[in-house]
This record gives structure tokens, C-alpha cells and sequence, in this order.
């Protein structure tokens, strides 16, 4: 996801059943040019790398890349390697901006080079290392099918499907009977992706698709705490995110976005109540009205808070 799980949000749903986090989609060419863009894209410490206090849980850390160019996409890799269990190549944003500069949902129509920049990732992480690709289907499911051999041969770990067309908003109907078409073709790890806002939704997704994991993106944003089971956020899990958010800091806009998508459900939440909440001018006012609205003055947000 473009600029959401940044590291405050990845440590927040560590907390409530997530194997697996990845960065934002970070553009490989910035990344390997620029320290200021680094230090925007990618910031960590190391209770990421740790297991969860309440469960002993291990969590993998995936940096996703956006690129078109396999030198360019194995520098990236290896920049970011020590400090992550593997990268992912996102082949699936059907934005504009990045079909015109030849990134994401474009590769679709490049197996020949994805395979390139999988083999050239490959060649400088370690064997223990992931290198993954992320894709959507094509119309002709054939031609996917095609597509995911071509990038397996190349030595990808992992494959993830988003089950639409380049060409579908996300009121369609994801095509789970594809995605578990395409799960008899390869003999690596399959995920699915697609509408995934419960567990009910999870169990539902694996059990159509035959996929070996299940990957939430605009609903874990949403429901933050779906793979623990919950339907909707609850209030204790905004709190303990704002506690990640002193902690880590990330720029007030997007906690604020975050907190908005949270909230998306909450009763009362309506226009005002939300333009309430994008006025907050800082962390303490903001801190301050989520206190004073859903009555969590008895565990005020502080930093151990979380983490511990």
C-alpha cells in the first residue's frame, strides 16, 4: 500500500495476528539514489524484528519495490536486505502514473523481464531471503497462467494474486475461481488477495482458492484487527496504534487518515464527527479527542503502552 504501512502501523497489527507486514510500495530508482527518499520510504527498529511479546509470535518483514529494471531492482534489494526477510516486485498497480512510467500492472504484459529482475533480487539475498511478486490476472486466465510458470522457473518464492483485471475498481467482485485456477499451475506458495475485511472473509478466500495465505490490504486499514477476529476495530486497538504512533513517529496527516479508516464503522462517526477529527492540529489534541470520544482516559496513551 502507497504510504500506509509504514513502520508504526506494521508494529500496530503484529499485535493482532498478522504473519507477514510490508512496507509501502517504494519506488526502487528513488530508493537507490536518494537518502532522503530512503529515510521516507523505509524506517525500522529493532522490536520489528522481534517476536510479539503476547503470543511468541515471529513475524517476516517484506519490502515491496516498484521497478522495471533488474540491475536497478537488485541494488534496491540488497540496500534493504540486511534489515528485512525479503522484497516483494508489485506487478499489480493499475494506477496511471505508474502504467506510464512502466511499473506495476505494466509488467504484466514483461514475464520475460520480471523473471530477469527475480533472478537478479535472488542473486544478492541470502538463500534464507524471500523474493516475491505481486500480480493481478489477466482476461485471459491462460495468459496468467503462462505468466506465473515464466516467474516461478526464475526462482520466485512466493506468488500473490490479486483476483481482478487491471482494468476493475474494487466494487468488482474479486475472481477467486482464477486465483484457485492459477494454484494448480505452480508448485510454489500462493497467496490471495482480494475483499478480505474479516476472518470470516480469510477463512472464506483460503477455502475458494486452495491459496496457502490470504493477504489483507484496504481492509486491514480499515479493520486493523480482523486477523485476531474481530469485525470491526475495536476501540482498545486505536489507542494502542496511537501509542505506536508516539513511539514511531509518522507525519499527523496520515495517522490521521489511519485513524479515519479505523473509525469507518464506529457509530456516530458521521461528517461532522469526522471533520472533528481532521482538525486535530497535533498528536496531544488528537490523543485528546479519542479520549474525551470513546472513554479511554483510563489507559491515557503513553509509550510503554506497547511493545513491552
Amino acid at each position: 500500500m502507497v504510504r500506509y504501512s509504514k513502520l508504526p502501523f506494521r508494529l500496530f497489527v503484529r499485535d493482532y495476528g498478522v504473519d507477514m507486514t510490508y512496507t509501502p510500495m517504494i519506488l526502487a530508482h528513488e530508493f537507490i539514489r536518494s537518502p532522503i527518499a530512503r529515510d521516507s520510504d523505509y524506517t525500522t527498529c529493532p522490536l520489528e524484528r522481534q517476536p510479539t511479546s503476547s503470543d511468541g509470535r515471529q513475524h517476516a518483514l517484506i519490502a515491496q519495490f516498484a521497478s522495471s529494471e533488474p540491475t536497478e531492482f537488485a541494488r534496491a534489494a540488497e540496500m534493504i536486505g540486511p534489515w528485512v526477510d525479503g522484497v516483494d516486485l508489485n506487478c499489480g498497480c493499475p494506477q496511471s502514473w505508474a502504467m506510464k512510467e512502466g511499473i506495476g500492472c505494466s509488467l504484466m504484459s514483461s514475464p520475460s523481464l520480471v523473471a530477469e529482475m527475480v533472478r537478479a533480487a535472488r542473486s544478492r539475498l541470502s538463500p534464507e531471503q524471500s523474493v516475491s511478486v505481486k500480480i493481478r490476472i489477466h482476461k485471459d486466465l491462460d495468459q496468467t497462467v503462462r505468466w506465473v510458470k515464466e516467474v516461478e522457473a526464475a526462482g520466485v518464492t512466493f506468488i500473490t494474486v490479486h483476483g481482478r483485471l487491471r482494468s476493475q475498481r474494487s466494487s468488482t467482485v474479486p475472481d477467486y475461481a482464477a486465483i484457485k485456477e492459477l494454484r494448480k499451475h505452480v508448485s510454489v506458495p500462493l497467496v490471495a488477495n482480494g475483499d478480505a475485511y474479516t476472518l470470516a472473509d480469510v477463512r472464506e478466500i483460503a477455502k475458494l482458492t486452495d491459496a496457502d495465505g490470504v493477504m489483507a490490504a484496504r481492509g486491514i486499514l480499515e479493520n486493523p484487527a480482523l486477523f485476531a477476529g474481530y469485525d470491526a476495530t475495536p476501540m482498545e486497538a486505536i489507542r494502542r496504534f496511537l501509542g505506536y504512533a508516539v513511539r514511531c513517529p509518522i507525519s499527523l496527516p496520515l495517522v490521521l487518515q489511519h485513524i479515519s479508516e479505523m473509525t469507518v464503522r464506529v457509530e456516530g462517526m458521521g461528517k461532522k464527527e469526522r471533520r472533528r477529527l481532521m482538525e486535530c492540529r497535533d498528536l496531544v489534541e488528537l490523543i485528546d479527542y479519542v479520549e474525551e470520544k470513546w472513554g479511554l482516559d483510563e489507559g491515557r496513551v503513553k509509550v510503554d503502552d506497547v511493545g513491552g
